[in-house]
C-alpha cells in the first residue's frame, strides 16, 4: 500500500492533485468570509435594504450546505472529476454574475448558484484527495485540506477589505474568475481521467461520505476511517440512487425558514409574511423525514440523525456557526455604518478573530483528547458568551479596542473548540458503518446554521440596520448571541456524550472560519 501511495503521490502527480484541489476549495471557504466586509458597500452601490443585504450572505451558505450530501452522491454516481469540473464550472460562471450584478436580485440569484457549484465541488475534491493518497500520505493530505478553513477565513476578511477599498466591492467575486479559469484548465491535465481519482463509486467511503466531513465541517475526523463498512458494502461499484427529492426538499424548507425570520424584523412576528412560511418550513421538514424513511438510499437515514452523538454534534455545530457568521455580520455592519469604519481597516479588525477561531479550534483538539468532549463544549460556549457580552457593551462612544474587538476575539475563540467538539465526539461515538452519513450531516449543519444565524441577528437589529439607524439594534444583536451562547452552554452540559474520544479523532481543526 506504501509503495502504490509513493507512485500516486510522485509518479501520477498526486501533490499537484492536491494544490489544485486545495487552491479551489480556499475560493470556496474564502467566498464565505469575503463578502462579510464589503456588505455596507454593496448595499450602497445596488441601493440594498436589511432584507436583500442577509439574502447576499444566506443565499451562498443555504444552498452550499443543503445541496452538499447531494454533491457528495452524486460524485459517487457519475464521477468525482467530471462533478468537480461541473461545480467549478459553476461557481466561476456565477461569481462572474455577481460581479457583473447590476440589482440585488441578480447578486441573490449568482450567490445561489455559486453555493450549488460549491456544494458540488467541495466533495467531490475531497473523494479526488481520499482515493488518490493512501495510509500517513492521506493523513498528511487531509490535514492540509482541513487547514485551509482557518486560512481561508482569515484572508477572506482581508482580502474583502483590500478589494473593497481598491477597486471595488464586484472584485470581491471577480478574483475568483481567473483562479476558477486556471484550476479547470488544469484539472484535466493533472487528474488522470482514468484511475484512482476517478472512480468514487468503488470506494463508497471516498465520495459522499467520506465528503464533507474533512471540507467545511471542521478536518478529516472520520476521513481515512470514514466509510470502511460502506466500501465493504459496496465493493462491487453498485451505484445508489441519488435521492435529489430529499436535498430539494430540505433546502427548500430552510429557505423558507430564513425568509420568515428575516421578515420577522420589519412585518413582527404575527404577521402573515412570516407566519406563512415559518409554517410552510415545518411542513417541509415534516416531508423530508417522512421522504428520508421510504426512499432505498436517503439523503440522511433517520436513524443515524436520531443518535445522541449525532444530535449533539448538529446542534453544536449549527449554534457556533450561527453564532460565528451572525457576529461576522454584525460587525461589519456596525464598524461601517455606525463607526465609520472604511472597509479595509474593518478587513484588518476581522483578522485577530479569524485567527483567533483557527487558534481556538486547535487549543480544543488539544483538549478534547485530555478531558474529554462534554467540558470543551460547554467552556467553548462560556468563552463565547463572553465575549458577545463584551461587544454589547460597545457604543459610539467607547473605543473598539477596548469593547468590540477584544469580545470579537474572546467570542471567536470560543467557536474555534465548538467546531472541533461538534465533529470529533460525533464521530468517536458512531459505528464505522454510519461515519460518512454522520459526518455529512454535521458538515449540512455547519452552513445552515450560518444562513440561519445570520438571517436571525438581521431580525434583532432590524431596528439599526435601516438608514439613520442607531447602535441600539447592534448591542441587541450582540446581547442576543451572548444569551444563545450561554443557553447553549447549559443544553451541551446535558447533551454532549461524556469520555474522551478516540485518539484518531482528535486534533482536527474546523474547515471554515
Amino acid at each position: 500500500m506504501a509503495h502504490h501511495d509513493d507512485t500516486a503521490a510522485h509518479g501520477g502527480g498526486g501533490w499537484a492533485v492536491l494544490v489544485l484541489l486545495c487552491l479551489a476549495q480556499f475560493m470556496l471557504i474564502v467566498d464565505i468570509t469575503v463578502v462579510q466586509v464589503a456588505l455596507p458597500s454593496i448595499g450602497a452601490g445596488l441601493g440594498l435594504g436589511r432584507e436583500s443585504l442577509t439574502w447576499v450572505v444566506t443565499a451562498y451558505t443555504l444552498c452550499f450546505g443543503g445541496l452538499m450530501v447531494l454533491g457528495g452522491r452524486l460524485a459517487d454516481a457519475f464521477g468525482a472529476r467530471g462533478t468537480l469540473l461541473a461545480g467549478l464550472g459553476l461557481f466561476t460562471a456565477a461569481s462572474l454574475v455577481c460581479g457583473l450584478a447590476g440589482s440585488g436580485t441578480a447578486l441573490v440569484a449568482g450567490r445561489a448558484f455559486q453555493g450549488v457549484g460549491a456544494a458540488l465541488l467541495s466533495p467531490a475534491a475531497l473523494a479526488m484527495i481520499t482515493s488518490t493518497f493512501h495510509g500517513e500520505r492521506r493523513a498528511r493530505a487531509l490535514g492540509v485540506w482541513a487547514a485551509i478553513g482557518g486560512t481561508g477565513a482569515a484572508l477572506g476578511v482581508l482580502v474583502g477589505g483590500l478589494l473593497t477599498a481598491g477597486p471595488g466591492w464586484a472584485w470581491v467575486f471577480f478574483v475568483n474568475v481567473p483562479i476558477g479559469l486556471i484550476v479547470l484548465a488544469a484539472v484535466p491535465a493533472v487528474v488522470p481521467a482514468k484511475g484512482p481519482a476517478a472512480r468514487p463509486a468503488a470506494r463508497p467511503d471516498a465520495g459522499p461520505d467520506a465528503g464533507p466531513d474533512a471540507g467545511p465541517a471542521g478536518g478529516p475526523a472520520g476521513g481515512p476511517r470514514a466509510g470502511s463498512a460502506a466500501a465493504r458494502a459496496g465493493a462491487g461499484g453498485r451505484r445508489e440512487p441519488v435521492d435529489v427529492p430529499g436535498a430539494l426538499i430540505v433546502t427548500l424548507a430552510t429557505a423558507l425558514l430564513i425568509y420568515g425570520l428575516v421578515t420577522a424584523g420589519d412585518a413582527g412576528w404575527a404577521a402573515a409574511g412570516t407566519v406563512l412560511p415559518l409554517a410552510g418550513a415545518a411542513l417541509l421538514y415534516v416531508a423530508f423525514v417522512l421522504v428520508e424513511r421510504s426512499v432505498r438510499s436517503p439523503l440522511m437515514r433517520a436513524s443515524t440523525l436520531a443518535r445522541r452523538p449525532v444530535i449533539s454534534g448538529t446542534f453544536v455545530m449549527l449554534v457556533a456557526t450561527g453564532l460565528m457568521l451572525g457576529l461576522f455580520f454584525l460587525s461589519t455592519l456596525y464598524l461601517q455604518h455606525v463607526l465609520g469604519f472604511s472597509a479595509l481597516e474593518t478587513g484588518l479588525v476581522f483578522v485577530p478573530a479569524a485567527v483567533a477561531i483557527t487558534v481556538g479550534a486547535q487549543v480544543g483538539g488539544h483538549l478534547i483528547g485530555r478531558v474529554g468532549g462534554r467540558p470543551v463544549a460547554v467552556a467553548a460556549f462560556v468563552v463565547t458568551a463572553a465575549g458577545a457580552a463584551l461587544m454589547a457593551r460597545t457604543s459610539p462612544e467607547t473605543s473598539v479596542h477596548t469593547t468590540l474587538l477584544p469580545g470579537f476575539v474572546l467570542a471567536s475563540l470560543g467557536i474555534g473548540p465548538a467546531f472541533v467538539t461538534a465533529t470529533t465526539t460525533t464521530m468517536a461515538n458512531i459505528p464505522p458503518g454510519e461515519n460518512g452519513v454522520a459526518s455529512g450531516v454535521i458538515s449540512t449543519f455547519h452552513e445552515l446554521g450560518g444562513s440561519i444565524g445570520v438571517a436571525v441577528v438581521s431580525t434583532v437589529a432590524a431596528a439599526s440596520l435601516v438608514p439613520g439607524g442607531g447602535p441600539g439594534g447592534f448591542v441587541a444583536g450582540f446581547a442576543w448571541c451572548a444569551v444563545v451562547a450561554g443557553m447553549a452552554a447549559v443544553v451541551a452540559l446535558g447533551l454532549v456524550p461524556g469520555g474522551k474520544p478516540a485518539a484518531a479523532f482528535v486534533g482536527h481543526g474546523h474547515g471554515h472560519g
